[in-house]
């Protein structure tokens, strides 16, 4: 089961609110084994017996884990190095770290009138909040792939997880180049690891028989990628990712964050997403795409 991307282990944790237990309920929709609030000494049982066990009754095995557990983090990082060094199932893992804005998470939680884990420690739910955060971030950096879920709706996050699992699917090691193509009016992504404006190309907005159609259409990526100055742009910018890309991935990274902006998300941002995506998978990278705001603009 070393190599056996048929049955995939997903840690799914992040901030509370942030949208934890929908990921969860997706992925057992999706035919997981799904298990929330595992405490982590647990882990290594669960997984020794799936893998002893051998289920044919489930496509993988998904565990939502958070603070309600003390010491979570210490126990998390001592468990995570006991099943690198000799769990070969656990070269088929993948850890999805949720996340949202302070203020989105404040609202989200005024709404529900739920407690937050680390209330009761004299601190406001702010301020809680922010001390999640701070704890978390170790367990960010793990991650394979974090989501920003601030502009999500329940139904927006499942169908962004269930477009991802394509990618979440391919277990295989290296590092995961994630595209986001989004819309400066809209908000710029938080999770991004490099952001590039790209409203200098050509604006197929102002044509009023393109303006309703979106750059995954070939008229207007020809639009977008064949004036000047974008044929120029687009030659030194696949050399600058050829160049930089790889040099992330010989540091160790587990995944790259690439947001590209145009005004309002449709046009140019998308017609470059995709370009660039083809660019980066036939460089032999693991690559998937998300168009953020292409229904906004």
């Amino acid at each position: 089961m070393s190599k056996n991307r048929n049955f995939p282990i997903i840690i799914i944790t992040g901030l509370s609110g942030a949208g934890k237990s929908t990921v969860l309920k997706v992925f057992e929709d999706l035919g997981f084994f799904s298990i929330d609030g595992l405490p982590v000494s647990l882990v290594r049982s669960l997984i020794d017996l799936f893998v002893k066990e051998n289920p044919k009754d489930y496509r993988g095995l998904a565990l939502g884990m958070d603070l309600r557990q003390q010491d979570f983090i210490q126990q998390w990082a001592t468990v995570r190095d006991s099943l690198q060094k000799d769990c070969p199932a656990w070269q088929s893992h993948m850890l999805i770290f949720l996340e949202a804005s302070i203020p989105v998470l404040v609202r989200r939680y005024a709404t529900t009138r739920r407690p937050h884990p680390l209330a009761g420690q004299n601190l406001g739910l702010e301020d809680a909040l922010k001390k999640e955060k701070s704890i978390l971030e170790p367990l960010r950096q793990d991650a394979d792939l974090v989501i920003d879920t601030s502009s999500y709706s329940i139904h927006d996050l499942r169908r962004a997880i269930q477009e991802k699992w394509e990618c979440l699917e391919q277990s295989c090691s290296g590092m995961r180049v994630h595209l986001i193509s989004f819309g400066f009016k809209y908000g710029v992504p938080l999770e991004a690891d490099m952001v590039f404006d790209l409203r200098f190309l050509p604006n197929p907005y102002f044509q009023p028989e393109l303006r309703p159609l979106s750059g995954k259409e070939q008229v207007v990526a020809e639009f977008v990628l064949r004036r000047d100055p974008a044929p120029f742009f687009m030659d030194q910018f696949k050399s600058f990712l050829g160049f930089v890309v790889p040099l992330y991935a010989q540091e160790g990274r587990y995944r790259l964050t690439l947001a590209m902006g145009c005004t309002g998300g449709r046009h140019r941002s998308v017609a470059v997403t995709e370009e660039i995506y083809k660019f980066l998978e036939d460089k032999g990278f693991m690559v998937s795409i998300e168009h953020r705001h292409l229904e906004l603009g």
